[in-house]
């Protein structure tokens, strides 16, 4: 049987649909783990698994982000800026105009 173009170039999952697994059970382990119930050893173990499942969600916006700058300026990729958290505001200062 001939397989299809679609086929061909489609990884078996996605690193969206890896990050959201990943996401979702990284957020289910630390429900867990908040309870207090799990052993030291199962506490370690979780531990663990969430860590890899956390390197698992930074390495898929990792490659988002790379895909971004790629479709943003595909001659020249490295030119686009990081994407970063926005500057943190004065505690004194307020963006609401009120005076």
């Amino acid at each position: 049987m001939a397989r299809t173009p679609a086929q061909d170039d489609t990884p078996s999952t996605s690193p969206v649909s890896d990050f959201e697994q990943s996401l979702d059970a990284l957020e289910q382990l630390v429900e867990k783990m908040e309870h207090g119930e799990m052993s030291l050893e199962d506490s370690l173990a979780a531990y663990e698994r969430g860590v890899g499942l956390y390197r698992r969600c930074q390495s898929a916006l990792e490659e988002a982000e790379l895909r971004v700058r790629l479709l943003s300026d595909p001659q020249n990729p490295a030119s686009g800026e990081p994407f970063s958290a926005p500057p943190p505001q004065d505690a004194g200062s307020s963006n609401r105009g009120d005076v």
